[in-house]
């Protein structure tokens, strides 16, 4: 078995993430999923009634607004017990995903840059998302769902940790 004790002090410690996004992300998830829900919907139900399209139209939009329904009241509280985040002096972690989970690690020293996301829905919120982007071709880690105070905090807190962090950050 190969542990990080034995890789060598280079090894970041794998281990969860200890901080969960802002409750609010929960509004935000749900309201993503009811949006994407009404956008699939809404043109099924002007092509059944404006142009008199076929009555199974009418049950795939029910379908659709049951399924997006069903979303909305199941997977953002999923979400919710399952993204965390942390960023320490070594790296930043993320966990994320429903169906497929991501944990991601990226190493400071490897740090490129640090962006901040306020989506409509986020402002409305107060929520943001703060973006790392390091050398790794797997792409940036992304933190979904943040206080927006607490995303502004944790940018500076990153960039300020980056620059005095010896690397390549390629």
């Amino acid at each position: 078995m190969h542990t990080a004790e034995s890789a060598g002090p280079n090894v970041l410690p794998l281990r969860p993430p200890a901080h969960q996004v802002d409750p609010r992300a929960v509004t935000w998830w749900r309201l993503r999923g009811l949006a994407v829900a009404l956008v699939v919907a809404l043109p099924q139900l002007v092509v059944a009634l404006v142009l008199g399209g076929p009555a199974w139209l009418v049950g795939t939009m029910a379908a659709t607004v049951v399924a997006g329904l069903a979303y909305a009241a199941v997977v953002p509280g999923v979400l919710f017990r399952i993204h965390r985040w942390e960023v320490t002096g070594e790296a930043v972690y993320t966990l994320s995903g429903w169906i497929v989970r991501e944990w991601r690690i990226a190493p400071i020293s490897r740090v490129q840059t640090v962006d901040t996301e306020h989506g409509p829905l986020q402002q409305l919120l107060g929520l943001a998302s703060v973006t790392v982007t390091t050398a790794s071709a797997r792409g940036p880690v992304t933190i979904r769902g943040l206080a927006a105070g607490d995303a502004a905090e944790l940018a500076r807190q990153l960039t300020e940790t980056t620059q005095a962090t010896a690397g390549d950050a390629t």
